[in-house]
């Protein structure tokens, strides 16, 4: 008899999404009319769809699969070569100096911030912001690891800064924030690398929303932070930014000068360790979703992805509006395609999300899903269309006016 992983036992018995989605399927069911008017401003999956720069290259891409001469097999596990001095020079294009091998194309960064659990051993102290995107606390469930929460909360506006009486290892940050569209700042950011210095600690960033930023002062990249290349890897993704949900892809980057002592005193680098454990498990990126991704960085690639987060932008500040208008407290909007929002009437975010559901057929998420200081939000994702976000929003003002 085998003997299992253990550790299973320890997650909750329902993923976020999955809950949600067995609720809003039970309430159809019973509901078949008003099932048909549902609106979901739940997930975070996008609504518009590919750029056309982007789609000819993909077009571009099946091309190559129909002749010998250009026909691609297995691809370098790290990434094409093109693709990865394409991102290297969009980072270049913000200021931050991004070595090309230091980037390693994934199918996008929920699979990237799971993996790197491997590179590290059991015993390390691992930070955690709650409320967070549920994968680096189950992830590291997964492994066995002991995880301490960063508390953030209305009261330090879900920006959680680190306790210098406290020492860390791993600590997971992500800006701008899912579930809270907050974002750090410059100042806020420096302090964190100075931490993670001073405690010869990692930080794993999870920069997934940088297209969203527009404010210049913001950071968009953990990088444009001195000294984070000696105590920080990058996770980015083209899900949000090109809308590609359904191509996937991602990158992370690990810097050279990421090395730590082995117990025996060896040297070990952070950026050899991800090679080999890509190299080993990974077959690497599709040729065709890569022709399409290198092309997003491109300056037609670009403008047509800011259309499209200007659209979602735009209904982001409809939902901010609209919360503003009815005096509910939120967060993001900005920044961010997430808006986080305090439960009105005194509501916990699962009682929200049943009333939401089955007043106004508005199906979002209940914060509870994402840690104990969320159980008394709710965030709403600016991914939907238009019409139904401004539909959505009118129906709040019926319910909470």
């Amino acid at each position: 008899m085998p003997r299992l992983n253990e550790n299973y036992l320890n997650l909750k018995e329902s993923y976020l999404f999955s809950e949600i989605a067995h609720r809003t399927s039970a309430y159809i069911e019973k509901n078949p009319q008003k099932g048909r008017q549902i609106i979901r401003l739940g997930i975070g999956d996008v609504t518009r769809p590919l750029g056309r720069t982007v789609l000819d290259a993909l077009h571009e891409g099946v091309d190559a699969m129909s002749s010998a001469d250009t026909f691609k097999g297995y691809g370098p596990e790290q990434g094409y070569e093109a693709t990865r001095n394409a991102i290297a020079a969009y980072y270049k294009r913000n200021g931050i100096h991004v070595e090309p091998d230091d980037i390693f194309i994934s199918d996008g960064a929920k699979s990237d911030t799971g993996n790197i659990t491997e590179l590290f051993g059991p015993g390390n102290t691992i930070l955690i912001p709650d409320p967070v995107y549920p994968v680096y606390v189950d992830t590291n469930i997964m492994c066995g690891n002991k995880i301490t929460y960063l508390s953030g909360n209305a009261e330090n506006n879900f920006l959680p800064m680190p306790d210098h009486n406290r020492h860390a290892d791993i600590i997971y940050l992500c800006s701008p924030n899912n579930p809270t569209g907050a974002c750090y700042s410059r100042e806020q950011l420096q302090e964190w690398v100075d931490y993670a210095l001073a405690n010869q600690a990692v930080i794993l960033f999870d920069s997934a929303y940088e297209a969203f930023i527009s404010d210049p002062e913001l950071p968009r990249s953990i990088f444009a932070i001195k000294g984070a290349r000696k105590c920080a890897v990058e996770f980015c993704s083209l899900s949000k930014t090109a809308g590609f949900t359904g191509t996937r892809f991602g990158y992370t980057v690990v810097p050279k000068e990421l090395t730590f002592p082995s117990s025996a005193g060896v040297a070990m680098s952070l950026n050899a360790m991800w090679n080999r454990r890509q190299c080993t498990k990974f077959n690497g990126t599709s040729y065709i979703v890569q022709k399409g991704a290198e092309v997003v960085f491109s300056e037609d690639g670009i403008r047509e992805c800011q259309q499209n987060i200007q659209y979602y932008k735009t209904n982001a500040k409809v939902i901010a509006d609209t919360l503003t208008e009815l005096g509910i407290r939120f967060f993001g909007g900005v920044n961010s395609p997430y808006i986080w929002f305090e439960c009105p009437n005194g509501m916990d975010s699962w009682t929200c999300f049943d009333y939401l559901l089955e007043q106004i057929q508005v199906v979002g998420t209940p914060g509870a899903g994402f840690g104990e200081n969320g159980k008394n939000f709710f965030r709403l994702t600016a991914f939907g269309t238009y019409e139904n976000t401004v539909t959505a929003m009118e129906r709040f003002k019926h319910l909470f006016t």
